[in-house]
């Protein structure tokens, strides 16, 4: 690898970030999962059943994409997608009991991902979430960095 003393901070983090998403997509095939599924399926951990649009519009993604997100995981049994009773044009998406299944192991394969790095996994998560909001333009929720549920 070339000398990575002379990268940009943002070629670090660009690098860093497809090097743990390979690495976590490669343990999460094992369960019939890809990165984009798991956000998908934390996002209707914590609302609940939603509409197939608003999913997108959380995970930031277009309905498009979230779509093929949500066949694959229909398909593997981690969600389940009924027209809405509200509007026959909209699907309501739900987590199955084996999607959260899926996305408890999945939880433990990240935490195994940065196992192998030694890395302050706290510090880390505080600094990139410092970067997020900033970028995103997201406040922070009591004002600083941390958020109430730190993971490793």
């Amino acid at each position: 690898m070339p000398d990575m003393e002379r990268w940009p901070t943002t070629r670090l983090l660009s690098t860093a970030a497809r090097l743990v998403e390979i690495s976590w997509n490669e343990k999460l095939k094992n369960i019939g999962l890809t990165h984009a599924g798991v956000i998908a399926m934390e996002v209707l951990a914590a609302k609940g059943p939603i509409t197939q649009a608003a999913l997108a519009e959380v995970a930031r993604v277009k309905a498009q994409t979230m779509g093929t997100t949500l066949a694959r995981l229909e398909l593997h049994g981690h969600v389940s997608r009924q027209r809405s009773d509200s509007d026959r044009r909209s699907h309501v998406v739900t987590l199955t009991d084996a999607g959260s299944a899926a996305l408890a192991e999945a939880v433990r394969l990240e935490q195994d991902v940065l196992a192998l790095v030694e890395v302050d996994t706290a510090r880390l998560r505080d600094e990139l979430k410092i970067v997020v909001r900033g970028l995103a333009g997201i406040p922070a929720l009591d004002g600083s960095a941390g958020d109430a549920n730190p993971q490793p």
